[in-house]
């Protein structure tokens, strides 16, 4: 078995530009474009603070990546720290349940693609929408590595345009005194661009504290997959520049992209009622009667769930790549072959084959909701894979590898264990809604049965 690390098949080929954007990227995407609907249903303009809340967490945990990264940005991702500080066996579980949870987030976008695509297309099944989808992305992923790159460039660069045309849009209708009738639910409704949309009879709990605690699982699902700044940062040229510069604008992104355009939303329609299994950035413009500008951010937020689509089955089959390369008896030789242009390409194949469970979510009577069952199971194991690399990031600190000069995460002392309770609110919080209930019992049963497998098993 090789024990050293494994580099990608194939490097990216990323520029400073290409690490910019798709940073920002990553901190845009379907929790925020289609998961806000549900979160502001369930809370109202309270859900603001839960997206801060939870934005400082993440800003911190990214801190704690970033020291690693900074410090031995060889590593290429924040998983491999953890079989460097705690050991192999905690090394193996980690990388493999990230796997998973990147298989759960292809099936959480390419639900959240057959939503969107259903706006023009009611008619058609979303199964079969997805099915379309995954083959287009399965077609793009086995095209040149840097190719990539370039491409989540051009679908950041659509995306931060969507969210800053929103919020000027907002501003526009504002301050133009814009008012609308609509028919909501067969009942005719009056209505303007302002701000008493969000101040007239607020409530921090509008529809009780359950509701709100229990809107916080989809909150993290928004800010998950942050951490693939760090993992693409180690693929630069210059990653001591680039991490430090990349980690430290997101609490300002987050500012702008999520408080910004939640408030836009929120301003331009009243949010009681906003539907909450749609995209409240298309069907605030549909309600008001701005249909060209709804089927404009339509097309936007399906561009954002294809580029999700397309980073995560891309990092789902590099990842395993590098575990079939490490952690291979015979079994897995077949997922580390290579194509002519260096794609791992039956990873690639059982990657999207995984994939498929998306259409098939859809199908099953019991799941109401497809979306919110993927994403709560994408939220659940990303939380393991966390508390995982927190403590990592402890044995870190307590290490003669700790290096007190460099890209060091502030108040670590005091910061570090906020987050921890922070995740540790979300995760529990998963126990107390019916949609999540099922979802979090699975992370459990992974976390016990696969971590004494990994425990156990041989080195």
């Amino acid at each position: 078995m090789e024990k050293e690390n494994v580099a990608h098949p194939q490097k990216l080929g990323l520029k400073n530009r290409h690490i910019q954007l798709i940073a920002i990227a990553g901190t845009i995407g379907t929790g925020l474009f289609l998961g806000a609907g549900k979160t502001i249903e369930m809370t109202g303009p309270s859900i603001v603070f839960s997206y801060i809340v939870i934005g400082i967490a993440m800003f911190i945990f990214l801190r704690t990546i970033g020291e690693l990264l900074y410090n031995d940005s060889s590593q290429h991702s924040f998983l491999n720290f953890t079989t460097k500080y705690v050991g192999q066996r905690a090394g193996y579980f980690v990388q493999w349940t990230y796997w998973l949870v990147l298989v759960f987030v292809c099936i959480s976008e390419l639900t959240a693609i057959g939503t969107y695509v259903q706006f023009w297309l009611p008619h058609v099944p979303l199964w079969l929408i997805e099915v379309v989808a995954l083959v287009l992305l399965f077609g793009l992923n086995t095209l040149n590595a840097r190719f990539f790159g370039e491409t989540e460039f051009w679908f950041a660069i659509i995306k931060v345009a969507a969210i800053l045309g929103m919020i000027g849009t907002a501003i526009f209708l504002l301050f133009g005194h814009f008012s609308y009738a609509s028919v909501i639910q067969g009942q005719s409704f009056k209505g303007a661009v302002s701000i008493s949309n969000i101040t007239h009879n607020f409530s921090f709990f509008p529809k009780g504290v359950m509701n709100w605690v229990s809107a916080l699982q989809m909150v993290m699902f928004a800010f998950t997959s942050m951490e693939f700044i760090g993992m693409t940062a180690a693929e630069t040229e210059d990653p001591k520049t680039t991490i430090p510069k990349a980690i430290n604008q997101i609490p300002v992104r987050i500012l702008i992209f999520y408080v910004g355009a939640l408030l836009a939303i929120m301003t331009i329609f009243t949010w009681t009622h906003i539907p909450a299994d749609k995209s409240p950035f298309v069907m605030v413009f549909e309600l008001i009667g701005i249909k060209w500008a709804a089927a404009l951010i339509n097309f936007v937020v399906l561009t954002s769930a294809a580029s999700a689509l397309n980073s995560s089955l891309f990092s789902a089959t590099r990842n395993m790549y590098s575990l079939a390369r490490q952690h291979d008896r015979g079994k897995l030789t077949g997922l580390t072959k290579l194509s002519r242009n260096g794609i791992p390409l039956n990873a690639l194949y059982l990657v999207a084959g995984l994939s498929i469970f998306a259409p098939i979510l859809t199908l099953i009577p019991q799941i109401q909701n497809a979306f919110d069952f993927a994403a709560s199971c994408t939220t659940n194991l990303f939380l393991i894979v966390y508390f995982v690399h927190l403590y990592t990031f402890y044995k870190y600190r307590k290490s003669n590898d700790f290096n007190p000069e460099g890209f060091l995460t502030p108040r670590a002392k005091i910061t570090v264990p906020f987050v921890l309770f922070i995740f540790c609110a979300v995760f529990l919080s998963l126990f107390f809604h019916t949609d999540t209930l099922f979802p979090a019992l699975g992370a459990l049963v992974w976390t016990i049965v696969f971590g004494i497998y990994s425990r156990t098993r041989k080195i």
